[in-house]
């Protein structure tokens, strides 16, 4: 229907089914995504926050705040996507295309670094390889007797490896999805022809999941270039800024004109790099390998190399997963990180206040700083898995129902943008729009209310992709017989598409939770001493030279999201497409 036949509708008094609906719901998205980057854009043109943008891009300061900042960000980022996408893509490749031993018990390990918060195997790192360039305890691996250099303790070599084994996983999932769809009669028509290994590999299969490729690079570098805690962790100890941690570093000095260009910056470089890649991949058309023909899988023999390929990719999935969990655990009942096998204790968990340890702060049951943060943080996620479930059964509700139109486009592109913006850009945005009254609303900034709204709208995209999942489990038919015997939007909704998908809906209001509580680049900006959340208590804990404070910490926050990812699984009963055959 053309704009101006609905607007006769309109007028006539016959409105478009589901325009209300549709009205709604692109209001609810303008307040919560679009309102925020207006409003930090607005912030840095006043006329006396405009002088930032000199001060940031062409300033004496310049080189310090914007240029090496930028240089390390794009040295992480493209670093990091080239490392996820030959290790996930080897992995991927293993599990779905090979015989080799245990692919079941690949697939599952490839698929745990990401749910291990980034700041976690981060303090695993320097628990490991800290030397004494900064005083205070040594790693593990110096306490041996090893010389561990500046190189490998600090700085870009170790967030790039840190940043590499904690998105990996990522490209592992889209690469996997992708080769799983090859019809395998290519493969075996090419080895029937006497194609080699190599041969097929680079003439059949990367050809075909370049896309993949691609998108999971894409991916990757967003992610890395806009990650705040793994830098922060393992750069700022030696002044290496990144992008993220320079935002931060401006926003907790009070000059948040500064702060909100280097926002701006962050948010059009991850953008940017997200776009290309999927315009790349919009742009290739011949990647079809799906016939109407059925395709028996055939997984190409590995030989002599089945055995050692496999030790490769165990050894790629324990270092990334099982390590940095022991290595928390160990540390969070020793005395220090240097005496990880000796002198252990419960004190950092059940001990009370002694001067002998950790400057006289009591273990984690009597800490009510740490109880208050792990109230606030269950409560936090508890909320946002509420409200991100409510506005992504809406948004999708709304897209699935009624896809024409131009609201409904609008609609799909709004709850797509916060995919695009880095979690420490958008906190700043919203400190720009909530940090001051507006009108008779007062400022929310320090507030639970704020992270409740900017976490819930950072996850619009997942939750939307839940909500899409959970509403195609519901026949329209059922609501359109509703519809026609009275039944209004709410009605259907609580009668119908609610209990029938609850199962889904608890699932994903699960993986919300799960998100929320390793979440750190959002709730650093927020975060203040009237809202302890666990992953910026650890942080700090980590910053002032508390490892087994931050370990310990950090170990509860794994056990938390380990036991909801698990309940989520249950729930969705999910299959991997690749491990069926």
């Amino acid at each position: 229907m053309t704009f101006s036949g609905t607007i006769a509708r309109v007028r006539a008094g016959q409105l478009p089914q589901g325009l209300v609906l549709k009205l709604v719901v692109l209001a609810l998205l303008g307040v919560l995504v679009a309102a925020p980057l207006m409003r930090i854009v607005l912030e840095t043109l006043a006329p006396d926050a405009i002088g930032a943008w000199t001060d940031v891009i062409a300033s004496r300061l310049s080189r310090n705040l914007l240029w090496v900042p930028l240089s390390n960000t794009l040295i992480l980022g493209f670093g990091t996507a080239v490392i996820c996408v030959a290790a996930g893509g080897f992995l991927a490749w293993l599990v779905v295309m090979t015989d080799v031993p245990f692919r079941r018990t690949i697939a599952v390990m490839a698929t745990l670094p990401f749910m291990i918060p980034g700041f976690a195997t981060a303090l695993a790192w320097t628990t490991l390889f800290r030397n004494n360039r900064l005083g205070g305890q040594s790693g593990f691996l110096e306490s041996l007797g090893l010389t561990i250099p500046d190189w490998l303790s600090w700085g870009i070599v170790p967030s790039l490896v840190v940043l590499s084994a904690h998105y990996y996983s990522l490209a592992f999932a889209i690469i996997a999805a992708a080769l799983a769809s090859i019809n395998s009669d290519l493969v075996e028509a090419a080895q029937m022809a006497g194609a080699r290994r190599a041969r097929i590999l680079s003439g059949i299969v990367l050809p075909v999941a370049l896309p993949a490729l691609l998108s999971a690079g894409a991916l990757s570098f967003a992610e890395a270039v806009s990650n705040f805690a793994i830098p922060a962790i393992l750069g700022l100890p030696v002044r290496m800024q990144t992008m993220a941690t320079r935002l931060y570093g401006l926003i907790e000095i009070g000059q948040s004109g500064r702060g909100f260009v280097i926002a701006i910056l962050l948010i059009a470089v991850s953008a940017f790099f997200l776009w290309l890649g999927m315009r790349v991949i919009n742009g290739r058309r011949t990647f079809a390998t799906i016939t109407g023909k059925g395709g028996r899988a055939k997984r190409m023999p590995l030989g002599a190399a089945r055995w050692p390929l496999f030790a490769f990719a165990a050894a790629i999935c324990s270092t990334t997963t099982i390590i940095p969990v022991l290595v928390l655990i160990i540390s969070s009942l020793s005395t220090s990180s240097s005496q990880l096998f000796s002198s252990w204790t419960l004190h950092y968990w059940l001990g009370a206040s002694n001067p002998d340890f950790a400057q006289g702060q009591a273990g984690i049951v009597h800490n009510p700083f740490i109880l208050d943060a792990i109230g606030t943080t269950v409560t936090l996620g508890l909320v946002v898995a509420v409200t991100g479930t409510i506005v992504g059964l809406l948004v999708a509700y709304t897209l699935a129902r009624y896809r024409t139109g131009l609201a409904s486009g609008a609609i799909e592109q709004l709850s797509f943008v916060p995919l695009l913006l880095p979690g420490i850009g958008f906190a700043a945005a919203y400190i720009a729009l909530f940090g001051t009254p507006i009108g008779p609303f007062p400022a929310l900034y320090g507030t639970l209310t704020l992270l409740v709204i900017a976490a819930t709208a950072s996850l619009i995209p997942f939750a939307v992709q839940s909500g899409r999942a959970v509403i195609q489990q519901v026949s329209g038919d059922l609501e359109e017989s509703a519809r026609l015997t009275g039944a209004g939007f709410l009605r259907r909704l609580a009668a119908i598409t609610v209990p029938l998908a609850a199962r889904g809906i608890v699932a994903g209001a699960l993986l919300i939770f799960v998100k929320i509580m390793r979440e750190l680049a959002l709730v650093v900006v927020l975060f203040t001493p009237a809202t302890p959340v666990l992953a910026v208590l650890a942080y700090r804990y980590a910053s002032e030279g508390f490892a087994q404070f931050a370990n310990a910490i950090a170990v509860v926050i794994l056990a938390i999201s380990a036991l909801a990812t698990i309940l989520a699984n249950i729930l969705q009963n999910r299959s991997q497409p690749w491990l069926k055959s």
